[in-house]
């Protein structure tokens, strides 16, 4: 189980930036998970909880205010902190009147930024209820991403990050034949293909927990000479 660090998503495309505020996060006890578009965050939201968002309002694409706007759509609590290099007042209306808890401006100092984030957690804990998780489920598994554990023919298993990054990734893809260097990229970072081995034992290790027969699987596909599918409903296409 994973249950003892908060959650951040950081929104930034400033990759030094990103890789700083990143770094000493981390360093302050938070787990974080880093996106470089407005796009990349609200897909992972469909699938993964944080307990704070720090958002960047110049973004490729889609804005920060736009984003804003469209998490607080889908969930009117989690908190968001926005920062700009922008100094103007109307944009700190903005970023407010969009769903933001609160507004940075760039340049800032890390002690204000990590007093920021604390303050914000400490705030938003009190009122934040645990939330009601409704499982993924196939065939006879039923599995829970955000507390990180599974139900399966075998019994309940606790799910490490990796397990939970690979299923978010073939849940959220079923059906789609994802080429193995993809699944390395999204789920460890890189995308060698002399990693592949990692990737096939990490399948086998998926397969023995939720397959009836592992020999045999029918919801962990392999698709020759690309990489894998998830199929929910389960349909054999060879070991």
């Amino acid at each position: 189980m994973n249950d003892e660090k908060p959650h951040i998503l950081l929104v930034e495309d400033e990759m030094h930036l990103a890789r700083g505020i990143c770094f000493n996060l981390e360093q302050d006890g938070y787990r974080v998970s880093h996106v470089e578009s407005g796009e990349e965050a609200l897909q992972r939201l469909t699938y993964d909880r944080f307990a704070l968002i720090i958002l960047d309002v110049m973004l490729p694409g889609m804005n920060g205010f736009t984003v804003c706007e469209k998490i607080r759509a889908t969930d009117p609590r989690v908190p968001i902190l926005i920062l700009t290099a922008r100094t103007d007042e109307g944009d700190r209306v903005t970023g407010l009147k969009s769903g933001a808890d609160d507004y940075l401006t760039k340049p800032f100092s890390l002690n204000e930024f990590l007093l920021r984030v604390g303050g914000m957690l400490r705030r938003s804990a009190w009122y934040r209820p645990e939330p009601v998780e409704e499982g993924y489920r196939f065939g006879d598994n039923e599995v829970f991403l955000l507390s990180y554990h599974a139900r399966t023919a075998q019994g309940e298993i606790d799910l490490t990050e990796l397990e939970v990054k690979m299923l978010s990734l073939f849940f959220h893809r079923e059906g789609e034949a994802i080429p193995r260097g993809e699944i390395l990229e999204n789920v460890w970072g890189y995308s060698s293909d002399t990693e592949t081995r990692t990737l096939d034992n990490f399948v086998v290790r998926l397969r023995k927990y939720f397959e009836p027969n592992p020999a045999r699987p029918l919801f962990f596909q392999t698709v020759r000479g690309v990489g894998y599918r998830f199929s929910r409903k389960g349909g054999e296409l060879g070991p």
